[in-house]
């Protein structure tokens, strides 16, 4: 990281496009640090299923105060999420967050809080973000936004070799694909493409293909070649 006036660039796209695990490799190729959205909003899910409360009683205040107890923490790379002081990334990961982080995610007081503390983060770091306004309502002015999309049969295909370690069948990714395309149907209001974000269908590519063409923008952008 140099000089004073900090770096941000924007990755943006539905569940499961690679936006974090793509924003995690761009960051370390550039020497920047990656900030992910994300696993705020699942740390205070995981915050608010610790509480035992129905999910269907949460309200944004609620998750809001339970904020809190959630922290960042600068790593070399990246920022991790502790809840109370402990590192919780097993947690905030888990088949329980997942199912619920849609719920606190739609919440415009949570947005809210989420944005506030990334744009923490930005201030002191340069940084690549990801998420699913990051470009329009974080960061209107990030010195590069990008907006990945992919076929949502591949993005199921990919999620599931990721989470079961092996290649799924045909009827794990069908069922699979079915959720992520409700999640999309919930998650609409919040994933927009910028209008001045670089539009990156990743179906077709490798994520190497992708960090690459990614970090060439950034590079272009920020007049940064030498960066490793």
């Amino acid at each position: 990281m140099s000089g004073s006036v900090r770096t941000v660039i924007a990755i943006d796209g539905p569940a499961a496009s690679g936006k974090s695990s793509t924003a995690q490799w761009v960051a370390e190729r550039l020497a920047f640090r990656h900030v992910d959205s994300g696993s705020l909003y699942r740390g205070v899910t995981a915050v608010m299923l610790r509480s035992a409360v129905d999910p269907a009683q949460w309200t944004a205040d609620a998750v809001v105060g339970q904020g809190s107890r959630i922290a960042l923490r600068p790593e070399r790379t990246s920022f991790s999420v502790l809840i109370d002081g402990a590192p919780a990334e097993e947690e905030i990961r888990g088949p329980s967050v997942t199912q619920h982080v849609s719920l606190v995610a739609r919440m415009q007081a949570v947005r809210s809080w989420v944005n506030a503390r990334v744009r923490e983060a930005a201030a002191s770091n340069d940084v690549v973000v990801d998420g699913r306004d990051m470009g329009t309502a974080v960061f209107p002015d990030a010195a590069l936004k990008i907006f990945l999309i992919a076929d949502p049969w591949e993005r199921a295909r990919r999620r599931l070799i990721q989470r079961l370690g092996r290649r799924p069948s045909d009827d794990e990714i069908a069922d699979e694909t079915d959720l992520l395309v409700q999640r999309d149907a919930k998650d609409a209001t919040q994933t927009v493409q910028a209008a001045d974000a670089v539009l990156l269908d990743t179906t077709y590519l490798t994520q190497e293909e992708q960090v690459e063409r990614i970090v060439a923008l950034a590079r272009a952008v920020t007049h940064r070649p030498h960066a490793t």
